[in-house]
This record gives C-alpha cells, structure tokens and sequence, in this order.
C-alpha cells in the first residue's frame, strides 16, 4: 500500500520517527566542524548544528541539544537531507523549505521527508520551531563561505 506525503498520518508518523529516533544526533569536538548554536527564546529548543564542508560538498552534518518533537524531527530530516549535498543544493534546499513553511511556492519534490512540516504555518509560533536547525546549517554554511 502506497501513501501520499500528504497524508497527515503519514506525516505525523514522520515527524514522530525523527523526534523519537533522531538522525545524526552526536556532539562534534573536531574543529574541522564549523558549529553553530541555536536558541529560542520562545521555546526549549536550545540547539547545535556541527558541519564539516570538504571541497563545496557537506561531507558530514550532527547535531545535539533538547528541542521540542517540531524542532527535533525537522533537524533530524535536515542533517539527512545536507549531506552529500554541495554547498548551492543546501542553500536552494534551504530556501524552498523557508517558502514552504511561509506557505509560498516551492518545489516539493525537492525536499523528501521535510514535506511533513507543509502544514506547520497553520500554527504560526511552530515555524521557528521548524527551522531553528535550518537557519543554523544556513548560519554554519555561511561562516564556512568566509573561511573559503
């Protein structure tokens, strides 16, 4: 049986995998890694975003910290999405999934599980929560870009 991404208990049930069962989720010590760290005032989310970028391709992404299950799984799906990915795919991704959130046009078929959080602008305060581990891979990739 085969089911739409736009079903929302397929969804649900991707968002509740990552945030019981988060991907890449390791504390980095390598300097090689550029890190970022990601608060919110408005919520737990208190994160850290560890990227390692060989040659204009990320060769490697972790996080740790605590987030709610939103911030959780959605990080979770986006450190699985970014590696392998060069440098202009993350940002591109990065985009598309900002206008998704913000309920403006973007290309589903580019962002795979990250489609489970199309309908998070129905509760505005939970875009935060969706992209706090997306505005920090931006936020690592762009201090990577300077050291360049």
């Amino acid at each position: 049986m085969s089911f739409s991404l736009e079903d929302p208990m397929v969804l649900r049930e991707i968002i509740v995998d990552h945030y019981k069962n988060p991907r890449n989720f390791e504390d980095v010590k390598d300097p090689g890694y550029v890190t970022v760290h990601m608060d919110s005032a408005s919520c737990i989310d208190d994160i850290y975003i560890h990227v390692l970028v060989k040659d204009g391709v990320i060769a490697d992404c972790k996080w740790h910290g605590k987030g709610c299950a939103i911030s959780t799984a959605s990080t979770s799906i986006l450190t699985e999405m970014m590696i392998g990915k060069k440098k202009e795919e993350a940002y591109r991704l990065m985009d598309d999934f900002n206008r998704m959130l913000m309920g403006e046009e973007y290309d589903k078929d580019e962002l795979g599980e990250a489609i489970a959080f199309i309908n998070v602008n129905r509760q505005p305060s939970r875009i935060t929560c969706a992209n706090i581990g997306w505005r920090g891979m931006k936020k690592a990739l762009e201090q990577e870009d300077k050291h360049d």
